[in-house]
């Protein structure tokens, strides 16, 4: 097991892709145990964000496809459905914080990405 798998005890560490699989500025969908993962890769320092796929405003796995982008402060995914914004680093759906989504540490170790879910 690599230095990252075993980084945190209570977290399993998944590998789900190389960063240069994951076009700058986008998403990804990955399947991490059972659970469909959005993987964004952000900004010039290649920043990584991992947030659930499932958008609960518009009952479809989508959010991987939004647009990335930014209000404010904030780093978002605009889900491509309904438009409401996701916040990269914590899940919370801007317009409607009930329909929040889970979000998950995300790192790229070794030329891949990681995530903990």
């Amino acid at each position: 097991m690599s230095q990252l798998a075993t980084h945190a005890s209570s977290e399993q560490w998944t590998a789900v892709c190389a960063l240069r699989d994951i076009v700058p500025n986008t998403g990804v969908c990955a399947l991490v145990g059972h659970r469909q993962i959005a993987v964004f890769r952000v900004g010039p320092d290649n920043q990584v964000f991992a947030i659930d796929n499932y958008d609960p405003n518009a009952d479809a796995a989508v959010l991987s496809r939004g647009l990335v982008g930014n209000l404010g402060d904030r780093l978002v995914v605009a889900s491509p459905i309904y438009k409401q914004h996701f916040d990269l680093r914590t899940g919370e759906c801007l317009e409607a914080p009930e329909h929040s989504v889970p979000a998950y540490p995300a790192r790229v170790y070794d030329g891949k990405v990681w995530v903990a879910a």
